[in-house]
């Protein structure tokens, strides 16, 4: 049996094309149809988005959450859409596909990304839910080593349904956050658990625990 070999996109030609509804990432060339998020997927991001704005407006920081605006890596033809992007809007000015992209690619820009790990339908065809789907390789692979790349000072891994490898969240597999901070040019991890509340040289007084993230759609009782 011959497998097609998907045709190879450049970041220009991908940006053309995205479509306004639905969410697509471009992964080295090949453009890819982001899986639909289930409802604890959205509860988690939705809680976390509002009480970062609640940060952010609070101690009157020149930050917002954009709704579609991607992340390009300045080597490759990638781009992601992730779950939750804080752009640093005075950097805009800096970012040469802003205007007509709604991109950004300069760690600048990009004070924190948040990508949620979850459950998910596999695609906009299939409606039986899936437990893990290999997304979290993205996440804990691809984008962990991109976003270091760009030079993304805090980048965090919400893995609340476990799906992550050991070697990453550990043996037994636990719902965890796992909390990447640059620091000379290198990420390092700290994760969080339980009742630990998290720690973010971002936003140094959002005062959350990791259960208190996990409850946020009835994860956890």
């Amino acid at each position: 049996m011959t497998q097609a070999i998907p045709e190879l996109v450049t970041f220009e030609h991908f940006a053309a094309w995205r479509p306004e509804g639905g969410r697509y990432e471009l992964h080295d060339g090949v453009i890819v149809e982001m899986a639909q998020p289930v409802g604890d997927h959205e509860d988690v991001v939705g809680f976390l988005a509002l009480n970062i704005s609640i940060d952010i407006g609070r101690l009157k920081l020149p930050y917002f959450i954009p709704k579609t605006v991607l992340v390009k890596p300045l080597e490759g033809e990638s781009a992601y859409s992730p779950d939750i992007l804080i752009i640093n809007r005075p950097n805009l000015v800096n970012e040469p596909l802003w205007k007509k992209e709604s991109t950004v690619s300069q760690a600048a820009s990009i004070p924190l990304v948040i990508e949620v790990v979850s459950t998910a339908v596999a695609s906009s065809r299939e409606t039986r839910p899936t437990h893990c789907l290999t997304n979290w390789r993205d996440d804990y692979y691809k984008k962990l080593a991109d976003y270091e790349a760009i030079g993304i000072p805090e980048y965090w891994i919400i893995d609340y349904a476990a799906c992550g490898a050991r070697k990453f969240i550990g043996n037994p597999k636990l719902p965890t956050i796992s909390i990447y901070q640059l620091i000379d040019d290198e990420y390092q991890v700290t994760q969080f658990r339980g009742s630990a509340c998290i720690v973010s040289l971002t936003f140094p007084e959002l005062n959350l625990t990791a259960q208190q993230i996990f409850q946020a759609g009835g994860l956890l009782t």
